[in-house]
């Protein structure tokens, strides 16, 4: 497989998205969080990948799946800016739109995201990948907050998937495991158990 070139492409809608696939043709999904320990889609392949331009951080309140309106959580995003390393789903053609329409319901219930195709650069090539990138426009973006903020917000949010804190542990058990150490996420981990 050769360098991929072309452009990043933002899609606002599914049929824009459906539009944006090849028919017949597999397609690459970038994991950076949740999608990495928690895919629910088949996968036929994955590999590690680093995108440039980006950069994972907990940058979405979530006021329903990890915390409440009262008692929000935190969740990762990619952000503009940076670079990050996760990893690529390779999603075999006859799966890719069962696929999208789960990580469209999935990843847009809130709008939060903007779907975009990036360059993931693998070492065996580079892919061109779907990647959801926050909307800093959203109305669940936080932006970078002070660390007592975010420790606040992983200590007492609490959704119907569970607390936010367990989101954290899991996805940074995940990225170890692929050996991948995000050092602020890994701070909080070990902040938060240092204040249980």
């Amino acid at each position: 497989m050769g360098e991929v070139t072309n452009p990043a492409r933002i899609c606002k809608t599914f049929d824009c998205l459906m539009s944006s696939v090849s028919a017949g043709e597999d397609i690459w999904v970038f994991a950076y969080g949740s999608l990495i320990w928690k895919p629910e889609i088949p996968v036929a392949e994955q590999r590690t990948a680093r995108v440039a331009g980006y950069h994972r951080g907990l940058y979405l309140w979530s006021r329903r799946h990890r915390g409440t309106q009262e008692y929000p959580g935190l969740v990762l995003a990619l952000d503009r800016g940076g670079a990050c390393t996760g990893l690529v789903l390779r999603i075999a053609a006859q799966d890719v739109t069962a696929s999208l329409t789960a990580l469209w319901e999935r990843e847009m219930a809130t709008v939060s995201y903007e779907p975009t195709w990036v360059n993931a650069h693998t070492t065996q090539a580079v892919v061109r990948a779907l990647a959801f990138v926050v909307r800093r426009d959203c109305p669940g973006y936080s932006g970078k907050l002070p660390e007592h903020e975010v420790l606040h917000a992983l200590h007492t949010g609490r959704g119907i998937f569970g607390t936010a804190r367990e989101y954290l542990e899991n996805t940074v058990a995940s990225l170890e495991q692929h050996g991948f150490h995000d050092a602020r996420l890994y701070r909080y981990v070990r902040l938060l158990k240092a204040t249980s």
